[in-house]
C-alpha cells in the first residue's frame, strides 16, 4: 500500500483515505520519519480496514447504479414537466400570494428548482421521477423564494404555512436525490 505523506505547519498527524483508494497522511513538518513510520504502522488495521470498506462500498455503488437516461427520454420528461408543473405553478402562486415569470424545465446536476430576481422559475426535469408530493414541495419552495430570496426562517414560516408537512418531503429529496441526479450519467 503506497502512503503519499503531506507536511505541513498543522498540530497533529491525520490519516486520509480518499475515494480513489489513495492513503494521505497529514502531518506536522516536526514530526520525524520515524515516528511517521511507527504511527503509521499503529494504524495500518485501521487503514487496511478503511480503504476495504470504501472499496466495497464504490463495488457495490458501481453495481446498482442506475443506467443513465438517454437524450430521448430526457426529453420526454421535460414534455411531461412542461405539462405537469406550470399547472401546480399555476395552482400554488395565489395560495402564496406571488407572481412569477416565465417557466423553464431543465436537467441540471445538483438543483431542483430555482427562481431569479425577476421571478423566472426553473424547474428540473427528473421531478417527473418522484411524486406528486415532491414536485408541490418543490413548486412551493420555489414560489415562496418570490417573497424571502434566502432560506431564513421568515422563508421556512412561508413555506410551512402552505405545506405543513414539508420537512418530510424535504427529506425525502435529501435522502433520494442523489439517486435520481445519477440519472444524468457522469
Amino acid at each position: 500500500m503506497e502512503i503519499k505523506i503531506v507536511r505541513s505547519s498543522r498540530k497533529t498527524v491525520s490519516i486520509q483515505i480518499n475515494q480513489d483508494l489513495s492513503v494521505v497522511v497529514r502531518a506536522p513538518r516536526w514530526v520525524s520519519k520515524r515516528e511517521l513510520d511507527l504511527i503509521i504502522k499503529e494504524k495500518e488495521p485501521w487503514i487496511i480496514a478503511q480503504v476495504e470498506k470504501l472499496s466495497a462500498k464504490k463495488a457495490a455503488y458501481e453495481a446498482n447504479r442506475p443506467t443513465p437516461l438517454t437524450t430521448l427520454e430526457l426529453n420526454e420528461l421535460a414534455d411531461q414537466a412542461l405539462a405537469v408543473i406550470p399547472e401546480r405553478v399555476k395552482y400554488y402562486a395565489p395560495i402564496v400570494g406571488v407572481s412569477y415569470g416565465r417557466i423553464t424545465i431543465r436537467n441540471q446536476r445538483t438543483r431542483w428548482g430555482s427562481c431569479s430576481g425577476k421571478g423566472n422559475l426553473n424547474f428540473n426535469c427528473l421531478l417527473m421521477k418522484t411524486s406528486p408530493e415532491i414536485i408541490d414541495y418543490v413548486v412551493v419552495h420555489e414560489l415562496c423564494h418570490r417573497k424571502e430570496m434566502n432560506h431564513s426562517a421568515a422563508f421556512w414560516k412561508l413555506v410551512e404555512n402552505v405545506l405543513p408537512d414539508y420537512r418530510e418531503r424535504r427529506k425525502w429529496l435529501r435522502d433520494h436525490g442523489q439517486e435520481l441526479m445519477a440519472l444524468l450519467g457522469e
